[in-house]
């Protein structure tokens, strides 16, 4: 009976934890992963969002100091992970429905083939927000990331105000964006 709980249970525990978000050795989740909750809380005192240079797909620097006065969504992805890849048709319809209203998107991806990759995955996926092409020294200054997504929401003055790990669906984005709009 032991063996069988046991042989029973790890699996089920495994499985289980293995599709809230993706590490490095993750490369294609089958199963559809369910949301899960907040991993830290708001700072007392909201910390500066550390600025980056990084490039987009059509070689233009861009800067997150250049989105200050904007809550911005910074997601860190790659095209192979299933979690991200279920966020982003949210992220696009929030920044759709948003983009006037002062709201930016910033998808880093760590697809280490870089482009060549990304790019075909954006045209598939009309992803219309901004992607740029993540390096370790932005990875080691959010902390570094260890799963994936991997997701900051940033208030107007630059402030980061919530991380989040793994999938989560558009509600969850959209309450913590339409608060920060408003104030």
């Amino acid at each position: 009976m032991k063996k069988f709980l046991i042989s029973f249970l790890i699996p089920v525990l495994l499985f289980g934890m293995g599709f809230q978000s993706c590490s490095k050795a993750d490369n294609s989740p089958k199963m559809q992963p369910q949301p899960v909750k907040k991993v830290e809380q708001p700072a007392q005192n909201s910390r500066k969002a550390p600025d980056f240079v990084l490039t987009d797909h059509e070689g233009n620097s861009v800067r997150l100091s250049d989105f200050e006065g904007k809550v911005v969504i910074l997601d860190f992805w790659a095209t192979w992970c299933g979690p991200c890849r279920m966020e982003i048709p949210g992220f696009v319809r929030l920044y759709e429905k948003y983009k006037d209203q002062g709201v930016e998107v910033i998808g880093v991806s760590l697809d280490r083939p870089g482009w060549q990759v990304v790019t075909p995955f954006m045209k598939q996926n009309k992803i219309s927000y901004t992607i740029v092409l993540g390096n370790q020294e932005v990875v080691m200054d959010y902390g570094g990331i260890t799963g994936i997504p991997t997701t900051f929401i940033i208030n107007k003055n630059r402030e980061v105000v919530d991380k989040v790990v793994g999938y989560h669906p558009e509600s969850f984005f959209e309450d913590a964006i339409t608060k920060l709009i408003k104030s």
